[in-house]
């Protein structure tokens, strides 16, 4: 007698059955949980668990601010009886994808559970609890790309490529500048090596050792204060539909307050030549963090 195929694999093998025949293409959002569980008639929960077993086969690919879409190479294997052994890798690699989709507040150990379809209880074997995983994600994602192995000549050009380099990191997750902590930093391998690389460019500079730590302190400051707009900015994006710049351009002086109280604001309002860009905020804030470094280095005196 042939066992019943769970409800959470029927509908992974229809979605992948679309993706085959081209119904569904690389870069393709794929029906969101809310929409498979009322075509399929399902609860919320089966229709995640059928979503994390396609992540699982490579189909689909979490995109942040976006959702859930067809990979650019989705591939098109079986998918097995069994979806593979539980390991603290794969908790954190799909707790970060959760938290990439829907933000580090709907991270939850139980969550997690259901993208993966297991009991909620068999996370506990490999992970002690929701803050220690959460150190694990900073650090897996911290570590997702290397400083070069050849330092470049001159420390300006060290530190561009450290905070760049963190920057994109931040992008890539908008939860993760949140989730590190400035007065408390949380001791994650991947990160100490970024400040173990700050140190060393700055090595040849006049600074002391802790003028160096506060250089660092203060880069990093710099980064995660703006990227902390980042994932309040993707959860307007996916509550309301509306970009930034969109609602940018919708602002204009208070009704309280004429144009000529405020003239400058008029102007640039006027012009309509701005665009709240922050990777250009973070490119000019950097650039003029660092002048303000090598002329406090070249001072005499």
């Amino acid at each position: 007698m042939t066992a019943t195929v769970p409800p959470y694999r029927r509908i992974a093998e229809e979605l992948r059955r679309r993706i085959i025949a081209g119904e569904l293409t690389p870069g393709d959002r794929v029906p969101s949980t809310r929409r498979l569980a009322g075509d399929f008639g399902v609860a919320i929960a089966t229709a995640t668990k059928a979503l994390a077993v396609l992540r699982q086969q490579g189909c689909t690919v979490v995109r942040p601010g976006v959702g859930t879409v067809v990979a650019p190479r989705a591939t098109v294997a079986p998918i097995r009886a069994a979806d593979g052994e539980l390991s603290r890798e794969r908790i954190v690699r799909v707790a970060t994808a959760v938290a990439d989709a829907h933000g580090l507040g709907e991270l939850s150990m139980r969550r997690v559970a259901a993208e993966l379809g297991v009991a909620t209880m068999s996370l506990y074997r490999h992970v002690p609890g929701k803050d220690d995983l959460i150190l694990l994600m900073i650090d897996a994602a911290l570590g997702e790309e290397r400083l070069p192995a050849v330092r470049p000549a001159g420390w300006r050009a060290g530190l561009i490529i450290s905070t760049t380099l963190l920057w994109r990191l931040f992008r890539r997750h908008p939860w993760l500048a949140p989730a590190m902590s400035l007065t408390r930093p949380q001791p994650a391998p991947n990160g100490l090596l970024l400040v173990e690389w700050v140190l060393e460019t700055l090595a040849p500079t006049r600074l002391d050792r802790r003028q160096r730590l506060y250089v660092h302190i203060l880069l990093f400051s710099f980064a995660r204060g703006i990227a902390t707009a980042l994932e309040p900015e993707a959860e307007a994006l996916r509550e309301t539909g509306v970009g930034s710049d969109e609602w940018m351009g919708s602002l204009a002086p208070p009704a309280a307050l004429s144009t000529e109280a405020l003239p400058r604001f008029a102007e640039l309002v006027e012009s309509d030549d701005f665009d709240l860009d922050l990777d250009l905020l973070f490119r000019f804030g950097l650039a003029r963090l660092l002048d303000g470094l090598d002329g406090w280095l070249n001072r005499t005196g």
